[in-house]
């Protein structure tokens, strides 16, 4: 076989491929047995017809075409391997020739297009340098923390007054569009917290000041269901107003709510709680900060089928798995976030710029460094993954399997010691001037990074 590369840009080559007869026969040999299998003629035994009867009856194309579909993935493979390419994707093959001689003694010739890896000049790690947000907890954190813990611990009584800001409201809706209810515009005995937001717009205001047996309607653009962003008439009842009641905060409540004896050991407690917090929040913001610093020194050419493929597959994710479970259209969606098109395509395409450049680079700083991952760190990563799913380690370790996706997970995890490379080598400082350092946070800084990595395409 012979083989010749041909640069088209920087990110697609062009390889041209020449096979002698001699390396094809095997191919040939295996079509004409794989039909041999697969036919029966009368007076022949199955298995045992000859290539000129199959010829005569089935017609040699057919055989050319077996012949060169096992061929062609081989040699192809073997050309890229000769010429040192590391490709993206699948190839477009073109321009074949020779394939109704084969069977004659011809050569085979064929062309095949495909994207490739940019070369990538990384910066200087050191050269980095950004800066993050002190770890600094207040007393009025630790104050917030308690009353979160004492929410958590309150008790509701109904009352007979009328409904205020914190107050549960227990409720039934109907939502009217264009006078009519639609089939979800109803909804019974819906217990929401004034003030809370988590229900429709206007709903606070509508029930502030009802008492148990009263309703109002109102006016507002519903944001789920099938009716979702339209304009509704809804008609709110009160069933029941119902005053929450906090534990006092004492040494019992600590007792109550925590192993801790005294309130003083709960405060303790939950300061060292929020310091934890806020010293993953640092390291998060540092790498979120230092991979833009990196992206932004390092200048790439993007594989043209490659973007376009992660483009759309991002486009169809959004329309599909994401708005379409709620109800909502793309057109609906962008009104709602008061977007254009165009806008939205722009924000799809920088966004997938930016996950096939963040791979390309870690992927290169995994190579530079030889960076490797061993079967510790990728059950680790594994058992993360699987909390997020909502599977058990081994449920989602076999869905990993069956899938073929073991690769794709070691990836994740050599970026994320990638990106960890670069924290560690950058020059981070708070907004004090203090200097971080993530040398003894390794594994922790390195978890982080992996999420930011897994946003990257699987090129």
């Amino acid at each position: 076989m012979k083989s010749a590369v041909e640069t088209l840009n920087p990110t697609r080559v062009r390889l041209t491929v020449e096979v002698p007869f001699e390396e094809l026969k095997p191919s040939l040999d295996a079509a004409y047995k794989k039909i041999n299998q697969q036919v029966t003629v009368p007076g022949f035994r199955k298995g045992k017809i000859p290539a000129r009867v199959i010829d005569q009856r089935f017609g040699r194309g057919a055989v050319l075409e077996e012949a060169v579909n096992d061929a062609l993935p081989r040699f192809y493979t073997q050309a890229v391997d000769e010429g040192k390419i590391e490709v993206l994707g699948q190839p477009d093959i073109t321009n074949i020739e020779g394939v109704e001689t084969i069977a004659d003694g011809g050569d085979l010739k064929f062309t095949a297009e495909v994207d490739i890896r940019p070369e990538i000049t990384l910066p200087e790690f050191s050269s980095i340098e950004v800066t993050v947000d002190p770890i600094a907890v207040s007393d009025e954190d630790i104050e917030k923390s308690l009353e979160q813990l004492r929410e958590r611990f309150s008790s509701v009584k109904d009352v007979e007054r009328a409904a205020a800001a914190g107050d549960i409201v227990v409720v039934d809706l109907v939502a009217k569009v264009d006078g009519e209810v639609p089939e979800d515009g109803t909804a019974t005995g819906v217990s929401y917290e004034i003030g809370s937001g988590r229900l429709i717009d206007g709903i606070d205001e509508a029930v502030t000041g009802l008492s148990a047996g009263e309703e109002k309607t109102f006016e507002t653009e519903l944001k789920g269901g099938t009716q979702a962003g339209k304009t509704s008439e809804v008609t709110v009842t009160v069933t029941a107003v119902q005053e929450k009641e906090l534990p006092e905060l004492d040494d019992e409540f600590a007792q109550l709510a925590s192993e801790f004896d005294t309130l003083e050991d709960l405060r303790a407690d939950s300061r060292k709680r929020l310091e934890r917090m806020k010293e993953y929040d640092q390291a998060t913001q540092a790498q979120e900060k230092v991979l833009d610093a990196l992206l932004a020194l390092v200048e790439i050419e993007y594989p043209e089928k490659l973007l376009k493929d992660e483009i759309e597959t991002r486009k169809h994710n959004v329309e599909h798995h994401q708005l379409e479970p709620m109800g909502l259209n793309l057109e609906t969606y962008l009104e709602t976030q008061g977007k254009t098109r165009e806008e939205w395509d722009a924000e799809i395409e920088e966004q997938a710029k930016k996950g096939i450049k963040t791979q390309f680079v870690l992927d290169q700083i995994v190579a530079n460094e030889e960076l490797g991952v061993n079967q510790e760190e990728l059950t680790e990563h594994l058992i993360r993954r699987a909390a997020g799913s909502g599977l058990t380690p081994d449920q989602f370790a076999q869905q990993v399997v069956q899938g073929g996706q073991v690769p794709l997970l070691v990836g994740e995890v050599a970026r994320g010691k990638a990106l960890a490379t670069v924290v560690e080598a950058a020059k981070v400082v708070d907004t004090e001037g203090n200097e971080i350092n993530f040398d003894d946070d390794e594994d922790e800084t390195a978890e982080t990074v992996e999420d930011k990595a897994e946003e990257g395409t699987e090129a």
